[in-house]
């Protein structure tokens, strides 16, 4: 990111034109808002949780809006304790803001895991840099555009 480059416009110059950023009047941080503001369902919201190693390193969760994160499954997966990370943490790991963490355009690049349950939509949407800025994908994409691994995350 550049001195002048906003999160939103690094989301962009990141994903290109083909996934345009979407900007409401309106919060889209919590996966209900996001949900009410574009008119899909919560479990089409693909959330961004920040957590912090026992190493220290990041960990970025993109799970269903939907669902909670089972930490203990989350633990297990990458060997080693994890607990949420605080938004001051977020936002000097990430550059984005709580609410507004995108699955994308992290510099250095963060360990991503995805949770298996958004592989059921065609259609999700994710933040892009703002609380008030999101952006249309499929489950495909997002494993693309994150390298990130598919996984059984949810809390059941």
């Amino acid at each position: 990111m550049t001195d002048a480059e906003t999160p939103v416009e690094r989301v962009r110059r990141v994903l290109g034109p083909n996934y345009p950023v979407r900007r409401f009047d309106r919060s889209t941080a919590t996966s209900a808002d996001a949900a009410a503001a574009i008119g899909c369902t919560i479990a089409q919201i693909a959330k961004s949780l920040v957590f912090r190693r026992a190493s220290g390193d990041p960990v970025l969760v993109v799970a269903s809006g939907a669902n909670r994160v089972d930490e203990k499954k989350l633990a297990a997966l990458l060997g080693e304790k994890v607990g949420r990370a605080d938004p001051a943490f977020v936002l000097a790991r990430t550059g984005y803001p709580v609410g507004g963490v995108a699955p994308v355009g992290h510099d250095p690049a963060v360990t991503v895991l995805l949770d298996a349950d958004l592989v059921g939509h065609t259609e999700i949407w994710a933040a892009a840099g703002a609380p008030d800025a999101v952006f249309r994908l499929t489950p495909d994409d997002l494993q693309r555009l994150t390298g990130g691994r598919f996984c059984e995350l949810a809390r059941r």
